[in-house]
């Protein structure tokens, strides 16, 4: 191997403590990498450097000391300088989330409506072509996703550098916005971490990391106090402490809240924090497609005999601006994978409609590893919305989710609206107060005896009628008036509830500073798995395991940033030169197509008899995405639900790879890749297939994943369950972007001489 190979090989993402000479700098934009000492690892430095990048022909040059000018938003993207906004919305927003819509947000800075309807009128103008230009935006770290992980991480990051955050709906339209219970942290003088700890790993059913669990609870009260910096307002008792409120695995009394709605005043205290910040951009209903990544690959100076040493990283994402189809290519050396969970993956969630699995998905194709897909907690008391149950404000709406603090404040569960039989003293001495996945599977198993016994309602009943009213509104003021909207006064009446999926406990595989097995790639909140949350996440660690994490990956972006951002500035160079010949390219043949689309009879393994594709708008929902997406969610719900047998597992997975290959054959047959629900639909099968793996490999039952035909647990299983590359290869493959590099015969160093365009995904 060259030097210049055991060089590029050794540029990490974080820098562990060895200290070193300062590595050497690259010429900007020459092409010409210099050697650094082979295997030399560099500590932090005091201080940042404020170099800029030459970055020739970048549609928008931005780095340490540079971000992009208003001018070149108006010129370049058709519109304003993207603005953050907050919803005014109530606790479970029912409105219409398009792009277009006129009432659904409104903007925290000072752009005036006029001028915001001036802006949409020249976009309009200069985008009235089928197949709009790409663009190619430079910054140094790219966020994807804008809920607490990825917000906590951008305003940190953004002292550092620009700071691009892309997501593919509004701002705050995520699981964060939805959150109800709070933020786990040791914060009362009677609680200790040591406890938080053994409530963590207790509900985790030992599966955790302990080198995570320890790091979030010792870390918590640092990261609620950044919040409360940030300036979100917990609700505090009388004498102006944050109030701590219990809930279900917990020990003491340690959930910090805002009410029941404490992920709405989190979501809107960290945007209005990110839209003050200048080196800040937001690109809502921007649509990540994939991630981009290049393939360095050095030959020795032999010319006859070349040997190659390959390193692969990640370098930025495809993204589509779902308004007008735009493609956009963001180029970073830190990315930041904050995209959420998927519950869309199950027919009933109380996840919102974003939460398609786009991380983890990305990710895989990527060729990152995953681990502990199986695990996908089921949130034992949403809202029953069938036969008997609460009134419907929405025929499509999502599960509306009753938050574990009302447990935790005294709730009982009984087997009828009136009377009956409180059932969880059958399952757990703890009761109500028992973790997450104990409760979801007694309440399975008493809706399967009430069905089995023609009872009208398969729902169970959460009671909080014996408790003070005026309390209880006090402390679920969001809750009641949502119920109350739907024919039931919680004071006076029993509530429905059934589960329904609510959080993914795997996901990306990191370290515990956020790093993926990828080169460039972080991953922070529900599509990362850092072992925090085992076989089933503790109430309320999940916005705790967001904070945390998040700005534990700054400080190692910020490092890479730091000592490698100038040495890859010549890949990034010929990465760009690459994606905008490809982009040409493409254009050129996507006007060629609209001219006439051919289509050639029985391609369709599926469907011979289907419909020539039609150009649709990118957000059209088409009839083989909604096919897919619902069957998927019946194999899903059948096959992983609470209860699961083996032998369905694999059957799922089968049929799973074969709606997986029709999706691909519908995608590349249509006009828009299928649009926004097209990616969706991908994304949703990708990570699924993850999750039924995962499953089928565990050959025992703990925590949330419950198998019939291996009911006990099994110490030599008790193991995280690695999802790699190899493993999902056959799910498809991101485009790579081959760098070729070749030694310089008078100086030890290296030149990129060329760039391979981007390769399909691969089968």
């Amino acid at each position: 191997m060259s030097s210049f190979a055991r060089a590029i090989a050794s540029v990490p993402t974080r820098c562990p403590g060895v200290r070193g000479p300062e590595p050497s700098r690259a010429v900007p934009g020459s092409g010409h990498v210099p050697v650094s000492v082979p295997g030399t690892r560099f500590s932090s430095a005091t201080g940042r450097p404020a170099w800029k990048h030459d970055r020739h022909g970048s549609s928008c040059a931005a780095s340490v000391s540079g971000r992009c000018s208003r001018g070149f938003f108006k010129r370049n993207l058709g519109g304003t300088v993207p603005r953050a906004i907050v919803d005014a919305s109530t606790t479970h927003n029912d409105e219409d989330r398009s792009p277009e819509s006129p009432t659904r947000f409104r903007s925290v800075n000072t752009t005036s409506s006029k001028e915001t309807r001036s802006a949409n009128a020249a976009a309009s103008d200069e985008t009235h072509e089928t197949h709009p230009p790409s663009q190619t935006i430079r910054v140094d770290f790219l966020v994807v996703g804008s809920g607490i992980s990825g917000l906590s991480y951008a305003l940190e990051a953004s002292k550092n550098g620009r700071v691009a955050i892309v997501t593919k709906d509004a701002a705050y339209e995520g699981s964060t916005h939805y959150a109800q219970g709070g933020i786990s942290a040791v914060i009362a003088q009677n609680d200790t971490v040591e406890a938080h700890v053994l409530d963590t790993n207790v509900a985790g059913d030992f599966l955790c990391d302990p080198s995570a669990v320890d790091v979030i609870c010792r870390e918590g009260p640092a990261a609620v106090k950044r919040l409360v910096d940030f300036g979100t307002q917990f609700t505090r008792s009388e004498n102006g402490e944050l109030h701590l409120a219990r809930e279900g695995g917990h020990s003491e009394k340690r959930i910090v809240h805002a009410d029941d709605m404490t992920g709405k005043e989190v979501e809107r205290a960290l945007l209005q924090s990110a839209v003050a910040s200048a080196n800040i951009t937001f690109y809502e209903h921007h649509l990540v497609r994939d991630l981009v990544t290049s393939s360095t690959v050095v030959c020795d100076r032999d010319g006859t005999e070349v040997s190659c040493d390959e390193v692969t990283r990640c370098v930025g994402a495809e993204v589509t601006r779902r308004r007008d189809g735009a493609r956009l290519t963001f180029l970073a050396p830190c990315t930041l994978l904050a995209a959420g969970g998927a519950g869309q993956l199950f027919p009933s969630t109380t996840n919102p409609s974003v939460s398609t699995g786009d991380g983890v998905a990305m990710a895989v194709r990527a060729g990152a590893c995953v681990a502990n897909m199986e695990f996908y907690q089921f949130h034992p008391t949403s809202l029953y919305t069938g036969v008997g149950g609460a009134k419907k404000r929405k025929n499509d709406e999502n599960a509306f989710l009753v938050t574990e603090a009302v447990r935790g404040h005294g709730g009982r569960l009984f087997d009828a609206p009136t009377g009956g039989t409180r059932f969880m003293e059958k399952y757990d001495t703890r009761m109500e107060l028992a973790p997450r996945d104990v409760v979801a599977r007694a309440i399975d198993r008493e809706i399967k005896a009430a069905v089995g016994a023609n009872k009208k309602a398969a729902c169970v009943w959460l009671d909080v009628t014996h408790l003070d009213g005026a309390e209880t509104l006090k402390n679920f003021p969001g809750i009641a008036k949502e119920l109350l909207l739907r024919g039931i006064d919680i004071t006076k009446q029993r509530v429905p509830v059934t589960p329904a999926a609510h959080y993914l406990c795997g996901g990306v595989s990191t370290d515990l500073n956020g790093q993926t097995t990828v080169e460039g790639l972080f991953a922070c909140g529900e599509n990362a798995y850092t072992g925090v949350h085992g076989a089933n996440r503790l109430a309320s660690n999940s916005l705790l395991e967001a904070a945390v994490f998040a700005n534990r990956a700054v400080f190692a972006s910020v490092e890479r940033l730091e000592f490698f951002g100038e040495q890859l500035a010549p890949t990034l160079d010929a990465v760009q030169a690459s994606v905008e010949r490809n982009e040409r390219e493409l254009l050129a043949a996507q006007r060629k197509r609209s001219r006439g689309i051919e289509r050639h009879e029985g391609d369709d393994p599926m469907d011979k008899q289907s419909e020539e594709p039609k150009q649709f708008a990118f957000d059209d929902e088409q009839v083989w995405t909604r096919k897919i997406r619902e069957k998927t969610q019946a194999v899903m719900w059948s096959a992983a639900g609470i209860v699961r047998e083996t032998e369905s597992l694999l059957a799922a997975e089968l049929e799973l790879e074969q709606l997986l290959r029709t999706c691909e054959f519908e995608m590349m047959r249509s006009f828009n890749g299928g649009g926004l629900r097209g990616f969706e639909v991908r994304n949703l099968l990708v990570t699924g297939l993850c999750v039924l793996r995962s499953a089928a490999s565990r050959k025992e039952s703990r925590g949330l994943h419950y198998v019939l035909d291996h009911p006990v647990k099994v110490e030599t299983e008790r193991r995280p369950t690695l999802v790699t590359p190899k493993d999902t290869e056959k799910y498809g493959r991101a485009p790579v972007i081959s760098l070729v590099a070749k030694m310089n015969d008078d100086v030890d160093e290296a030149v990129i001489v060329s760039a391979g365009g981007a390769g399909a995904p691969a089968r």
